[in-house]
């Protein structure tokens, strides 16, 4: 990583320290080293160190036996405070990685990437343009640890220079650092003094000339002291020059003359030149580390050992990789103390299964061959599963994926267009990615990738950069496929990064249909050849009395104008193209998108079908979510950084394009998992007030059957809880919520009339959390559905405190909450706390006949509480009929449910206790419900003997047939 654009000249001494307060708002190491001190704000996340031998804040200082080179003691304090230097300001933590628990330190973990040594002859041969650059390393290559790097080769010769190349993601910035560290903390005892250069700094200099003594100096001030011994350091001195393709080095003479003095003012190339010739300091060691397209800037005379940088390609590194970076002991201590993480059994049980589609899932694997893209993977499983940071987005984390690895890159430093390689990779990955999209397909042939690389290729510059960018990058977003039957197609490395290219494509304004470049360049001709034109049609009308001149004039001036439109009408169409995306019916019964990643990772939920397998109709579902991310602030700002800016105006207009579109499609009645994603499209968009005007006209909010895991219960939070208008209702029956759920949702239920928070095995803790909301000031609900709960006696102690307070409640429903005796004794005894009660369910709770008569006869002494519903209790056949005679003994009382029948007519609430019973057929105790079926059924052929009208004997009979028919669904006799 480079360490800054233009790097300040003052010194790094006592300074040092207070210069790096704040990393989180500098850039980190890991893309180039770069970490300005001043000037502006970029943003970045590093790699991981993971590391099995302790912190290295624990390990033992460098040996004392230093002193033997540097004999003065002021040398050695000198090296002293230049290891402590580089250690923190290499150790740095940006908050990106913060998310990955307090403990997690980026000098104490590391995996080292697999090295193979390279064999120059092949190294240099042109890579083979038919299987596009994505050759495996080839087998029986040596592999290298980074203590072999400098080991005598084959030949029994001393390795001096030491080059390292790597495609972009395969993890070169994380393997220097981790040897700057290594030396940092007395782990390479090798070297007694290290150098690091980042070549980024010295192209930014230009051709200014600087003497190698204070181009260290003015980086390492502690170094100033000792700057005259390193010509007798020998091999104990290595220089480590990092991004070696942003020099342009001339080797020839007659370009770079012959250099040997230190202290030399010249160009840094020419020095790094002289260095690299062994002209300068020929005894010191040397490591370099570039892309695969620059390692012929170095003749291969003047370099000692290749390697080429692997990546992950064990499947056990990737494990290894994902254990320690998932497995930090404090990643689920965050705001609430909730999170996927929170315990050791979670986060060990979330690695198993990572592991496992890892070993099953081979397309996953080969996308892990990149280290770059297994830290993707754990950025977005602590997005899916663990509490969200304020702010992060799904595509914030791709755009920072991105920004992590290229920016500042670009394509080729000799060119003079100085052409970033992120906004390259747009262009052309972008082009590739959207014709998948707009054709439903996942996998590209030779031909589809070649087309869309080469076209509009004209000139020998272009197909040189065209060049570069094969050997460097086409690996990180193209990898071959693996799965059965797809030899020689390709796929994008992770499926969602071919959505993300697809809308940065649309977004940046580069997908241009034939009518917006021909009315374009029309209108632009046009407009000029009309000034002119216009100006002589002028002059003839006064001259000549030609009445068609006039009319010629003024359609000159309106061509332009029916060209704008045109082109704008263009613009609108790829708004509606990507709302209809958003909406189609085919999609209508997929998981949520947030279930798709993951189920994409982790192998487990979602599609049913194989995750190798493709199904009948590829889903582009996140394409839509990440067109509203991309035009939010924060992800603008950052792809400006990336060489991709995104103007402010055309920001606007396609915001207003899709505001218009989703006003006209938001209003249909979708699926919740639909409404979930639009939602989430919401969410991504990072915009209150265009949020608040396009959902300004949901009333309900069904989200039935969703897994709201806390990702999802923040996105609602923060789409919905900050709107004025309220929700008629919101049904969350069946959403496996937990207490820190509900209180990140509070928000919502404030503005909420009717809350249905069903089957959600909510227990006692929860229900702290509902006496909160119930007494809360700004509290509207006036239904709340809590049944099938495992609510106890405990819980509804909490929730009466709550109830005590409240006066929008009018509606109760605690059916089957496991409340027996205790629970309704309870009930009883602080019924008349609450004045507004209308409607109480506790049936099917196991109450016996003294219970549910104390909270019968409290019913009846309510004011306000007009309906008691006790059925399915453990009632005796004298319970029910005491109760039924205290429900009709007087005017103006509660009435109480306890049976189908009342007398020897039916119930007028009838059909509301058998659609509780098939609503909760699956959930409930089958032999229970049987058994009080039995009973209601026994009650209605009483009644049926017991009585002459026929009428009435007509609707007993509709409802026992009613009864037999659930009773033969649960296995019953029904007779």
């Amino acid at each position: 990583m480079r360490w800054g654009h233009h790097l300040p000249r003052a010194s790094w001494g006592s300074g040092f320290g207070r210069a790096l307060q704040r990393p989180d708002e500098r850039f980190p190491f890991l893309i180039h080293w770069s970490w300005p001190l001043q000037g502006e704000r970029p943003l970045g996340l590093p790699r991981a160190f993971i590391r099995h031998h302790g912190s290295s804040a624990d390990s033992a200082p460098p040996s004392s036996r230093h002193g033997r080179l540097f004999p003065s003691a002021s040398a050695t304090e000198a090296i002293q405070q230049h290891r402590q230097n580089l250690a923190e300001w290499f150790c740095r933590l940006p908050r990106e990685e913060r998310q990955f628990g307090p403990t997690f330190a980026l000098d104490t973990v590391h995996v080292d990437p697999v090295i193979r040594e390279s064999n120059p002859d092949q190294l240099l041969h042109p890579f083979s343009e038919s299987a596009l650059e994505h050759q495996p390393p080839q087998a029986g290559l040596p592999q290298l640890a980074l203590s072999q790097l400098f080991d005598p080769d084959a030949c029994g010769r001393r390795v001096q220079t030491v080059v390292l190349y790597g495609t972009v993601g395969t993890g070169k910035s994380t393997l220097v650092r981790k040897m700057v560290l290594d030396w940092c903390h007395g782990r390479l005892p090798t070297f007694k003094l290290l150098i690091p250069f980042s070549c980024v700094d010295l192209s930014s200099l230009g051709s200014a000339p600087a003497s190698l003594f204070q181009l260290v100096a003015q980086r390492y001030m502690p170094l100033k002291q000792v700057l005259p011994l390193m010509a007798v350091t020998g091999s104990r001195l290595l220089f480590v020059l990092h991004g070696l393709e942003h020099l342009n080095l001339d080797f020839r003479l007659s370009g770079t003359g012959l250099c040997s003095d230190p202290e030399e003012p010249e160009a840094p190339a020419a020095i790094i030149v002289n260095l690299l010739r062994k002209y300068m300091l020929p005894e010191a060691s040397i490591l370099v580390t570039t892309r695969p397209s620059a390692i012929g800037r170095i003749p291969s005379k003047y370099v000692g050992r290749y390697g080429e940088i692997c990546g992950f390609s064990d499947t056990n590194l990737q494990k290894l990789y994902f254990q320690l970076r998932l497995n930090q002991p404090d990643c689920g201590d965050t705001a609430g103390g909730a999170g996927v993480f929170a315990t050791p059994a979670q986060r060990d049980n979330l690695v198993q299964m990572l592991s496992r589609n890892l070993e099953g899932h081979h397309q996953i694997a080969a996308a892990c061959f990149l280290p770059s893209y297994c830290w993707l993977i754990c950025a977005t499983l602590h997005f899916l599963h663990a509490p969200t940071t304020a702010g992060q987005t799904l595509t914030s984390i791709y755009t920072s994926f991105l920004r992590l690895n290229f920016s500042g890159e670009t394509l080729d430093s000799t060119d003079p267009s100085n052409l970033s390689l992120m906004a390259y990779a747009a262009r052309t990955m972008g082009k590739l990615a959207y014709q998948g999209v707009t054709s439903r397909k996942t996998y590209f042939s030779e031909e589809d990738v070649r087309g869309c690389l080469e076209a509009g290729i004209k000139t020998e510059e272009e197909f040189q950069l065209l060049h570069i960018f094969r050997r460097d990058a086409l690996r990180f977003f193209l990898a071959p496929c693996v799965e059965p039957g797809r030899a020689g197609t390709f796929v994008f490395t992770v499926p969602a990064m071919q959505e993300y290219l697809a809308a940065l494509y649309i977004v940046l304004g580069l997908h241009k249909t034939t009518l917006q470049r021909v009315g374009k360049e029309v209108a632009e001709l046009v407009g000029r050849v009309g000034e002119d034109v216009s100006l002589v049609l002028g002059i003839m009308a006064k001259l000549l009395p030609l009445k068609a001149l006039p009319l010629l004039f003024n359609l000159l001036k309106v061509v332009p104008r029916v060209f704008g439109r045109m082109v704008g009408n263009s613009q609108k169409a790829v708004a509606q193209a990507m709302v209809l995306e958003m909406f189609r019916e085919e999609d209508y019964y997929n998981d949520d998108v947030l279930d798709q990643m993951g189920a994409s990772i982790l192998g487990l939920e979602g599609p049913r079908r194989h995750p190798d397998e493709p199904p009948e109709d590829e889903v582009f579902e996140l394409f839509p979510i990440f067109m509203g991310g991309l035009l939010s602030a924060h992800n603008r700002a950052v792809l400006a950084q990336l060489g991709c800016p995104i103007k402010n105006l055309d920001a606007l207009e396609n915001a207003q394009a899709i505001k218009k579109k989703l006003g006209k499609l938001g209003r249909k009645v979708l699926p919740p998992s639909e409404l979930l994603d639009h939602l989430f499209f919401h969410y991504e968009f990072q915009n209150q007030r265009f949020s608040a005007e396009v959902l300004s006209s949901l009333r309900q909010l069904n989200l039935a059957g969703v897994r709201m895991t806390p990702v999802k219960c923040t996105v609602v939070a923060a789409v919905l809880g900050s709107g004025r208008h309220a929700l008629d209702e919101v049904n969350l029956a069946s959403c496996q919520l937990d207490p820190a759920g509900l209180r990140t949702l509070m928000p919502v239920f404030l503005r909420t009339r009717k809350l249905g928070l069903q089957l959600n095995s909510l227990g006692p803790k929860a229900c702290k959390d509902l006496r909160n909301l119930l007494l809360h000031d700004q509290c509207q609900i006036t239904t709340l559905r809590l049944s099938n709960n495992p609510l106890t006696a405990a819980g509804v102690a909490l929730l009466m405190e709550g109830l005590a307070g409240n006066t929008s409640v009018t509606h109760l429903s605690l059916l089957h909450t496991g409340l027996g005796d205790e629970g309704l004794e309870l009930l009883a005894a602080q019924l008349d706390r609450n004045r507004q009660l209308q409607e109480l369910n506790v049936a099917y709770n196991g109450a016996g006949d003294t219970a549910a008569l104390a909270l019968a006869r409290a019913a009846r002494e309510h004011p306000s509480l007009e309906l008691l519903h006790l059925y399915f209790n453990e009632l005796s056949s004298e319970g029910r009929q005491v109760l039924r005679d205290l429900g009709g003994a007087a005017e103006g009382g509660a009435r109480v449910v306890v049976s189908l029948t009342e007398g020897t007519a039916v119930s007028e609430y009838w059909s509301v206790i058998l659609s509780e019973v098939q609503r909760n057929l699956n959930s409930w105790d089958r032999a229970r419900v049987q058994r009080h079926l039995e009973l209601l059924l026994r009650d209605l052929e009483d009644s049926r003997s017991a009585t002459l009208n026929p009428w009435r004997k007509a609707q007993l009979l509709r409802v026992e047939g009613e009864v037999r028919t659930l009773l033969e669904r649960l296995g019953g006799s029904g007779s």
